[in-house]
């Protein structure tokens, strides 16, 4: 649960801890804006991800079905600076098919947390197998992170690519390059 208290607080104390003047006009309603921002960019921690993938559709089809260029931001848990890039989806159904806004929304619930890159990959890919049933999936995300390229290395334009395969792209080199080149 988001307290809006604590965070307006603990903002106060760091603008403090940084040589700023809390009480100069433009810092005077920083702690709630940040407050009110914080529901929006980690609301996916009180998100259950079910209710986006229970809804299903039969169907006949048991090709692969990717879903490609989810654009998502999320929150490096190391530094709290942004992430950001493309989520794709790519499953075979066995019998049955979720609406395409629901991946998108999948991918949304796990990104509005501080958390790594290479986690949310495998927290989408699970919840995917868990509520859908497919005979598999493969979630491949690219990101630019942050941490990376305004601070430390400094790198900008450098990305990050991860991805888990589970079910029937599990050791399947052929599906997995499927889905690689279409991807591209």
């Amino acid at each position: 649960m988001i307290d809006s208290n604590k965070i307006q607080a603990a903002i106060r104390l760091f603008l403090e801890g940084i040589g700023e003047d809390i009480d100069r006009e433009g810092l005077r309603e920083t702690p709630e804006r940040i407050a009110n921002m914080c529901h929006e960019l980690y609301g996916g921690l009180e998100e259950d991800v079910s209710g986006h993938l229970l809804k299903t559709f039969k169907a006949v089809n048991n090709e692969m079905i990717l879903e490609k260029d989810i654009t998502f931001y999320s929150t490096c848990e190391h530094h709290l600076l942004p992430f950001f890039g493309k989520a794709h989806i790519a499953y075979i159904p066995d019998g049955k098919v979720v609406g395409l806004s629901k991946l998108a929304r999948t991918v949304e619930a796990f990104a509005k947390r501080a958390q790594i890159q290479e986690q949310m990959t495998v927290q989408i890919g699970e919840a995917i197998m868990k509520y859908l049933q497919p005979k598999g999936v493969m979630v491949v995300i690219e990101a630019e992170h942050m941490c990376m390229t305004m601070r430390g290395i400094k790198k900008p334009g450098s990305k990050t690519l991860s991805y888990v395969c589970l079910g029937e792209f599990k050791d399947n080199v052929h599906r997995m390059n499927a889905v690689f080149s279409l991807i591209k």
